[in-house]
């Protein structure tokens, strides 16, 4: 593996945090020596489709454990993006190049990658067909496709709406992340006005990106002097609710009554008319709201690719019938398929759409696969465990740590999950990072 990126996180900052002290114990989120899972010898034909965070962790943690194994990996994204800075990019303070690598560095020579898309999974007959038309075939599938962005089911909006009309969405990648600052300093340029932020009524990853938003934006429309002249609104498709756990629900909406924050709920954001600034919003009685806006921040519904919804992978019943892969929540195998496997924003499981999700989901599944190739029980289970870095304001932020049914998980003794800190924001900002450079390689 080239080792150019390994250099930019192998001692990252990690002087100067210590001398800044911030917290000896959030070192063990840098990289560290790998601790060695246990190994098999196999020939088995393992394919992971997904050249993302958790495709390409478990290639090279699967390349170490799974000796004999012949890994494909697929995947059309060439440059690889790392998503947890999306957010900083739209509040302005990071570079979009600080979120691109590449791909290629970051795969072991014997891992074959082919930059091609799933287009169809024929789990029946273990076959995946790709983009162009070749089909390959796996004695053990792993599926780590991501998300899809579905901003066409919402009525006029698309992607190249994005940096024009107010119009802005972090979710679309660097450089859309990008516009959507420049559709803020435009906002605040102007000094007046209605801003307006969303949230999909869908799962989605990341799903503290569009508080972050918010929360970032009312930030800089007070440190501009000019907020008393701005109207500031949050829509949620949810009764009294935008986030899962309710200490930090509760949190947030009890500090955007004391910024000012209009909040309206259970309006779901199905229209928007670029070229006259107004979205339309449709209520649970089925009527529809028009708002007009000065800004807008779109966070679009989200599902697995069209690829995995028009397969059998998909779950049957329950609230993610039809969008997303059928997957025990504990071990992330398919019930149905046994030999599949599912890790990331598309497993069908509760929570578990956040990079630090990859980071606990990875190693579960690594282990399980073992077992499975060698026909022992699967004993590693995941807790549900998520994680993310609330950003109240810049400069301060709360770690969020939480599993299944909204227990909390803390990390640090230091850092109490329930208080905003200069150091969480430090460690968003800075440390986490070359901690997810590790993932990649494999290594945490």
């Amino acid at each position: 593996m080239q080792n150019n990126n390994k250099n930019v996180l192998a001692g990252l900052d990690r002087r100067s945090f210590l001398k800044l002290g911030v917290a000896a114990g959030a070192v063990s989120t840098l990289p560290l020596p790998y601790a060695q899972a246990r190994k098999i010898t196999t020939n088995a034909r393992i394919l992971i489709v997904g050249a993302g965070a958790a495709g390409i962790s478990l290639a090279n943690r699967l390349n170490r454990s799974a000796e004999g194994a012949k890994i494909t990996l697929v995947g059309a994204r060439i440059p690889h993006l790392y998503q947890p800075g999306f957010t900083l990019i739209a509040a302005g303070l990071w570079s979009p190049k600080n979120v691109i690598t590449q791909t290629k560095d970051w795969l072991p020579a014997n891992v074959s990658w082919i930059a091609k898309d799933a287009d169809a999974f024929d789990p029946a007959n273990k076959k995946v067909r790709l983009q162009g038309g070749d089909t390959l075939e796996y004695d053990l599938l792993i599926v780590a496709t991501g998300c899809q962005l579905n901003y066409d089911q919402i009525e006029g909006m698309s992607k190249d709406l994005i940096g024009k009309n107010g119009i802005g969405s972090v979710y679309a990648g660097p450089d859309y992340a990008e516009k959507t600052n420049q559709m803020v300093e435009q906002y605040i340029a102007k000094g007046e006005g209605q801003a307006i932020f969303t949230l999909a009524n869908t799962p989605i990853k990341c799903a503290g990106a569009p508080l972050k938003m918010a929360f970032t934006s009312l930030d800089r429309f007070e440190r501009s002097g000019k907020r008393s002249s701005m109207d500031v609104r949050f829509n949620t498709p949810y009764k009294n609710k935008v986030f899962s756990v309710p200490f930090y629900n509760e949190f947030v909406l009890n500090r955007w009554q004391e910024q000012g924050m209009d909040f309206k709920d259970e309006r779901v954001l199905t229209g928007i008319d670029a070229a006259a600034q107004k979205a339309s919003f449709t209520l649970p009685n089925g009527s529809v709201e028009t708002q007009s806006f000065d800004f807008i921040h779109v966070v679009p519904p989200m599902s697995a690719p069209d690829s995995v919804k028009q397969s059998e992978l998909v779950w049957q019943t329950g609230s993610s019938a039809g969008n997303w892969v059928e997957a025990d929540k504990f071990t992330l195998q398919h019930g149905r398929f046994p030999e599949v496997f599912s890790v990331g924003d598309v497993a069908g499981v509760p929570f578990g759409k956040t990079a630090a999700s990859v980071k606990k989901q990875v190693p579960v599944v690594e282990q399980n696969v073992l077992s499975f190739l060698e026909g022992r029980e699967l004993t590693a289970a995941w807790d549900g465990y998520t994680s993310c870095p609330l950003i109240t304001a810049i400069g301060k932020a709360m770690l969020a740590e939480f599993g299944f049914d909204g227990k909390f998980l803390p990390s640090f003794p230091f850092i109490d999950p329930k208080e905003e800190s200069w150091a969480v924001w430090l460690m968003k900002e800075k440390m986490l990072k070359p901690a997810y450079y590790a993932m990649l390689d494999g290594r945490v």
